[in-house]
């Protein structure tokens, strides 16, 4: 109970601090979206939480208006439906920066195991549902792995298809091993993990 107030304190704390120091850049990005092409500027797709709970998770939008009617949930580099300004997005992963509110909602936390589509948990086994016992995160093990996700599925005629074979597999261990073995001090590490490969 202890470790999982401290979690919280620590997830207020930086999505606080995150939203009020990246305020004008989330402005400027915001622009740029809303002057280059048609639509939202969020995109809020659903994704399953904590005990199997939907929550709409934010993300700024780096597709056409309605992509989703159009193609799959998997993304690969080359998806005719990304913007050119979110093709930028997607490779400095500011896209993500949005999950900051939902981090303050109490839907996500920092670091937890990313947050999947529907479809693709109502395929988890039973041990592989222990996922859902944690808060969902904007970075963990897999997120660090796999950042290069787009380009592994680039040219992919089934993007999902090859997401469920190539990727999710490996995408589940990492979150198992991480519920299993989550701690603050783990959190910390997974953060300055992330933030050396975003730099790399």
């Amino acid at each position: 109970m202890k470790s999982q107030l401290l979690k919280r304190i620590f997830d207020l704390s930086i999505s606080l601090a995150g939203l009020f120091l990246l305020s004008p850049l989330l402005l400027i990005i915001s622009l740029l979206i809303k002057l280059t092409s048609s639509g939202p500027v969020f995109y809020r797709g659903v994704r399953i939480g904590r005990f199997g709970k939907p929550f709409r998770i934010l993300k700024f939008r780096t597709m056409v208006e309605n992509a989703e009617k159009i193609g799959g949930t998997s993304t690969p580099d080359d998806d005719p439906r990304i913007t050119g300004v979110g093709n930028t997005l997607r490779r400095y992963k500011l896209d993500e920066l949005p999950q900051l509110i939902n981090v303050l909602k109490g839907e996500m936390s920092f670091v937890g195991p990313r947050p999947q589509v529907p479809w693709a948990v109502e395929l988890y086994s039973d041990e592989e549902k222990l996922l859902l016992s944690v808060r969902p995160g904007i970075t963990d093990l897999a997120s660090i792995k796999f950042r290069n996700e787009a380009e592994i599925l680039k040219g992919s005629k089934a993007p999902d298809r090859e997401y469920l074979e190539k990727i999710a597999p490996e995408k589940i261990r990492l979150g198992l091993e991480y519920v299993k073995n989550r701690s603050l001090v783990f959190d910390i590490k997974i953060i300055f993990s992330t933030l050396k490969a975003l730099l790399a």
